[in-house]
């Protein structure tokens, strides 16, 4: 029986939320561009068993989320994110502004590092885009100066303050309103050496967030021009699809199907 003003557990609501819990996993996994066999790896958990769990087959035990949430890098309360209302759709598809999720938690960047605080407006990693918001605080420099370099594009618009784009070694002031968009393989960062606070809204495709990015990052090279303006070290950060893994497949010469 239900406790009193608790909602109504059906057949229905048990199906959804291990849908909601497996896809959350499967969305992530994927952002880190890890198959199942690297996560299987990574937990101690059956590829067979992850598997089910993402297709919301089976109910994952506490330990097992434990164990995947450790072998992702991130909090178990990732994959429980708020999401109240009335239907089906609303609690898939709408994001309310006070369940936005922190995608530094993902990055491994405290804003204090990195110099922004990140929130997650798509309602899942699942799409072929994702969509955030980003907050810079006045004066968001670092010591170490870190730019970026991606597969896919990236789009943002300006909704308050000013924020000096890099695009290569061109600095660029944008401005509450302007927007951009340019390919990911093209060094960028954005930093606000303003007084006042900065947001802009974001899309990057695809989506890729990799674990442990940072300690992977390069240290680029400073040119002549940099060196004779002493400007901040600079470390270029990768964020590109994980290759393929070969697979070879035999071809039976009697029927022609695979093995």
């Amino acid at each position: 029986m239900n406790a009193p003003g608790a909602p109504r557990i059906t057949e229905d609501s048990v199906d959804e939320s291990l849908a909601m819990l497996g896809g959350e996993i499967r969305q992530l996994r994927k952002a880190r561009q890890m198959t199942l066999a690297d996560l299987a790896e990574a937990t101690g958990v059956s590829v067979s068993h992850l598997s089910a769990i993402e297709r919301g087959a089976v109910n994952a035990t506490i330990d097992k989320i434990k164990k995947i949430a450790a072998g992702l890098d991130v909090p178990e309360e990732w994959f429980f994110a708020a999401r109240p209302g009335e239907g089906r759709l609303e609690r898939t598809y709408v994001v309310r502004r006070e369940n936005r999720r922190t995608l530094n938690t993902l990055y491994g960047e405290p804003p204090e590092v990195c110099g922004y605080f990140d929130q997650l407006l798509s309602s899942s990693l699942g799409g072929a885009f994702h969509m955030g918001l980003s907050e810079y605080p006045p004066y968001s420099e670092q010591v170490i100066e870190e730019v970026y370099v991606r597969d896919g594009e990236q789009h943002g618009i300006v909704l308050e303050g000013e924020l000096v784009l890099r695009l290569e070694d061109e600095l660029i002031t944008i401005r509450a309103g302007d927007s951009f968009s340019f390919p990911g393989r093209i060094l960028h960062t954005a930093r606000n050496k303003s007084d006042k606070p900065a947001r802009l809204i974001w899309v990057n495709a695809p989506v890729i967030i990799p674990k442990l990015a940072v300690h992977s990052a390069e240290q680029a090279q400073p040119g002549p021009d940099r060196a004779a303006k002493q400007e901040k070290p600079r470390r270029v950060k990768r964020i590109t699809t994980a290759p393929k893994k070969r697979t070879t497949r035999a071809i039976s010469s009697k029927t022609g199907s695979s093995t």
